[in-house]
């Protein structure tokens, strides 16, 4: 065996078999395995042959978690930011840009861009809050915004279709900024996962007011 520790008579409780030590850590038996041979992980192979890993060496491997995840303010990420990734992906690559947006005043382009800054803003304090009172009441601005935003659209001559194809086109930038942030400030997958989850569900609330104000006389 070329494991780097030799442990011998264990206690009933205090070891781990290896498919067991291998879903706990979230890798396959095969990865725990090499690592074990290769003397990175510490373990013994019992007389019948079957590897064993002491349970505080795997609990030890295991992110700690913290009790809520980092505010995204925090991590750098705020409605200036997601205006300028809007930005660079107006129009998207390869694609054709938004007539309708190109054909307005830049008054109403400028009133636009300040709606959906502020969307972003109360889509962040949304995901950031520290209670579902808060969170409903952020979602709540943001949706009243959205559906401003969907109704001066449709004011301006766009039609559903051109209108969500705006809105998408919005949608995108904010999700990829969210995914960006998780992957560089290192937020563990629950994290990541759950900010994710929460902000497609609330862009899809959001979308649908985006229609109702469209829709409104």
């Amino acid at each position: 065996m070329s494991s780097v520790d030799e442990i011998s008579a264990p206690a009933t409780g205090a070891y781990l078999g290896l498919g067991e030590a291998s879903r706990l850590l979230g890798i396959t038996p095969s990865t725990l395995r090499r690592w074990a041979d290769r003397g990175q992980i510490a373990s013994f192979t019992t007389p019948g042959g079957h590897r064993r890993f002491p349970h505080t060496t795997i609990v030890a491997l295991l992110p700690r978690l913290r009790p809520r995840r980092p505010a995204l303010t925090e991590l750098g990420t705020d409605g200036n930011q997601i205006s300028m990734a809007y930005r660079r992906l107006h129009p998207a690559p390869g694609g054709e840009p938004i007539r309708w947006l190109t054909d307005i005043k830049s008054e109403d382009r400028d009133l636009l861009r300040e709606r959906g800054r502020h969307m972003s803003e109360c889509l962040l304090a949304h995901l950031d809050a520290d209670g579902p009172a808060s969170a409903m009441a952020n979602l709540h601005e943001a949706a009243r915004h959205g559906t401003e935003y969907g109704h001066h659209a449709a004011l301006l001559g766009a039609t559903l279709t051109e209108a969500v194809e705006g809105f998408l086109r919005f949608r995108s930038p904010f999700i990829q900024s969210l995914a960006a942030t998780a992957r560089q400030r290192g937020l563990d997958t629950r994290e990541a996962t759950g900010l994710l989850v929460d902000a497609e569900a609330a862009m899809d609330k959001l979308l649908i007011s985006f229609i109702e104000g469209w829709l409104a006389p």
